[in-house]
């Protein structure tokens, strides 16, 4: 195990309109406002999305099951953002929920917005800690 101590920073308060992209506009916060680690918590409705609802077998590398969220649903959930290179990567998993239809998964692709959702971003200062790509699993991983 490896961990950091950091302290809360910066908390923003976003809302994304019906249409708009999640994960591109959480990203464009992160760029713009400079936040290289953070802690972000998502809530509302997504019309669309595609989800990693875990790996076919339990075996290195990992090869993703693919879930479309294909109409609207609500969504709760939990995400990071930490900087690959000149870019901010965001690591969200949520709840999605339609009618008795529950999916968990890690968000990924397609990210728009239904009607509305909100996102809290609190920024970590004093984290320092990147995503780079790991050869064995062939996944980006968090690096402290």
């Amino acid at each position: 195990m490896k961990y950091q101590v950091g302290k809360p920073g910066r908390m923003i308060v976003a809302r994304f309109e019906d249409g708009e992209d999640v994960l591109g506009n959480l990203a464009e916060i992160a760029r713009k406002e400079k936040i290289r680690a953070a802690a972000l918590y998502l809530v509302g409705g997504m019309r669309e999305a595609r989800i990693v609802v875990g790996p076919e077998k339990d075996e290195i590398p990992p090869v993703p099951v693919w879930r479309e969220l294909g109409e609207s649903h609500e969504v709760v959930g939990f995400g990071t953002i930490f900087w690959e290179g000149d870019e901010p990567k965001v690591h969200f998993h949520g709840a999605f929920g339609k009618k008795e239809m529950v999916k968990m998964g890690c968000m990924r692709e397609k990210t728009e917005t239904f009607l509305v959702l909100e996102a809290v971003i609190i920024e970590l200062e004093g984290i320092e800690a990147v995503r780079e790509f790991d050869q064995a699993s062939g996944l980006t991983l968090l690096k402290l």
